[in-house]
């Protein structure tokens, strides 16, 4: 169980306190199968996979849960295809018009004809929240998708004043320098990967590189025209790969090898044990990162 993509918020040391009950709060809110006349659910479901009860998985200061929900698929499409075809025959059958109450009573009695018959399609959003150091990491690069997810610990604790990253320092500024100057933090190194804007216009040029040598005569190009960096593909500390946004969304998380050979081969008893195994490998080296992000960029923790 590795992060792919990184949305962080924070929060403060007292709201720490609070996520101590978490696992008894998150007991009422589990996730229950969509019923025949809904679109969706939300809910909690054990991180340990789907036969265990534990909704929490907790390693040292970071506790890990999954927000999973079932959402129902009846495309607008399709039910707007139905209301047409009986819209229709009312029409050549009855020789009259349907009006807006009509045709909305109909659009209600189409889609409660339909739901019970959607395909549903199940999806599990993993979050885990690190006390000691007030972050919230969410394994999605959506702002949307995130927003939920604090949304159902919002909901289950009935406060959660996590916020979204509110850095001192430009993001686009300090890695459009970096890009340019060739003078990056120690441990961090240009990656193959740069998405640069014309920041004058917000229907400026655009120039996206992959596999590309972002130290090229082509890339300084761009810089001299006035682009900023907006997504920068970087390398830390020769144990991960990642492409930083802007928005100080991490996307595109890759554990390099020698990462991934300290986790070791050995099998292990329980899914709590390889999860401990897998949860804490991966919470030691996020807590590097995030803690250089804060550095680099001052994202101050509220009080």
């Amino acid at each position: 169980m590795f992060f792919r993509n990184l949305t962080l918020f924070r929060f403060s040391a007292t709201v720490a306190n609070d996520l101590e009950k978490l696992d008894e709060a998150l007991a009422e809110h589990r996730l229950r199968p969509v019923g025949p006349l809904e679109m969706s659910t939300r809910g909690f479901v054990s991180p340990l996979g789907r036969n265990e009860e534990a909704l929490t998985h907790v390693v040292k200061a970071s506790t890990l849960v999954m927000v999973g929900s079932e959402d129902k698929l009846l495309p607008s499409s399709v039910v707007n295809d139905e209301l047409h075809n009986r819209v229709q025959k009312i029409a050549e059958e009855e020789g009259r018009k349907v009006n807006g109450r009509e045709r909305k009573r109909i659009k209600d009695d189409v889609l409660n004809e339909l739901l019970p018959r959607a395909f549903v399609r199940s999806s599990r959003l993993a979050v885990y929240a690190d006390r000691k150091h007030g972050w919230l990491v969410i394994d999605s690069s959506s702002r949307k998708s995130a927003e939920n997810g604090v949304t159902q610990i919002r909901e289950a604790l009935g406060s959660f004043p996590a916020v979204p990253l509110a850095p001192e320092e430009s993001p686009r500024a300090l890695m459009t320098d970096w890009l340019a100057t060739g003078n990056l933090p120690g441990g961090l190194t240009l990656g193959d990967e740069v998405e640069l804007r014309d920041p004058a216009t917000a229907t400026g040029a655009i120039a996206r590189c992959r596999r590309q040598d972002l130290e090229s005569e082509e890339v300084r190009e761009h810089l001299r025209n006035g682009k900023q960096v907006f997504l920068l593909g970087l390398t830390f500390d020769d144990r991960m790969t990642f492409v930083l946004g802007e928005d100080l969304v991490v996307r595109k998380l890759k554990f390099l090898d020698v990462v991934l050979d300290e986790m070791g081969d050995s099998p292990h008893d329980s899914p709590a044990a390889e999860m401990d195994a897998r949860f804490a490998l991966l919470t030691l080296e996020l807590e590097r990162l995030l803690g250089k992000l804060d550095e680099w960029f001052k994202l101050p923790r509220p009080d």
